[in-house]
This record gives C-alpha cells, structure tokens and sequence, in this order.
C-alpha cells in the first residue's frame, strides 16, 4: 500500500501524458516513505471508453484518482498526502482545464488488513537496499567504531 489508480476519458488520449503523471505520483509517495514502504505502492491508470458526463452534449472530460491505503494512518498525514497528490494531478492538467471542459476528482479509501490478501516480496527488496544504505553511511563506514 498505498494504490493509485487513475480513471481518465479517452476523450484526453493525446493532450496529457499519463505515465509522467504516474512518475510523479509515485515521487510524491515515495518522499512520505516513513508512513508509505516504498515495495507497496502501486499505481496504474485506466482510459475509460464508455462513459458519459453531465448531459452528454459536449465532449467533456473527467479525471478520478483513488489513492487507497490501509488503516491507521493519521489524519494530518491523510490530509498532506492527499493534499499534495491532487496539488500534482491539478497541475499535470492545468493546460488541458484551461481549454477544456474538465472534471478532476479525487478519494482516498481506507481499509482495514481484514478485507486485503497479499503476497509480495518486492519489501524485502527495499529492506536489502536499506541495509546497504545504511552499511555505506559514514557513521558505519570501516573507519567508524562499530564494524560492518
């Protein structure tokens, strides 16, 4: 956790570019990495081909990002984190809102480890790293005090 999934019209295909939209939300998650392992977060986007908006009269557009992550993080922590992502997703489409009609959305769902099944070993991935990082820092360097 967390996932981010972005639902978009196709009416947008050729005016946005979606994976650097990815790029960046994932930048985002990974500076809060003390409340967000960076093995979990997960993103994708989704072009929707059927869909209407209002009254279907003109070609207009949405964009909905779901941010999903599981329970027990605070609520600053939700409201900086959400505030900072659709803060992203808002300027990746500021070009587009200003010539075109537009709707931008965003939840975050929150659920308990009841409801999710998980297997994934990309975690231990980043704790290797970790060590690594931490073995090459100065105060565990082989001239430090304490041995590698």
């Amino acid at each position: 956790m967390p996932h981010v999934i972005i639902e978009y019209t196709d009416n947008l295909t050729g005016e946005t570019d979606i994976p650097t939209l990815l790029e960046v939300i994932h930048a985002v998650l990974m500076r809060h990495g003390d409340v967000f392992p960076v093995g979990g977060i997960r993103s994708r986007a989704v072009a929707l081909h059927d869909y209407r908006v209002a009254d279907g009269r003109e070609d207009d557009a949405f964009v909905h990002v779901t941010l999903k992550i599981g329970a027990g993080r605070g609520d600053e922590v939700k409201r900086a984190v959400g505030d900072e992502l659709f803060g992203v997703v808002g300027a990746h489409f500021a070009e587009v809102f200003a010539r075109r009609y537009l709707a931008l959305s965003m939840e975050l769902q929150e659920f308990g480890e009841a409801g999710t099944y998980k297997h994934n070993n990309i975690h231990a991935r980043f704790r290797k790293l970790q060590k690594i990082d931490d073995h090459d820092s100065p105060t565990n360097s082989p001239t430090a005090e304490t041995e590698c």
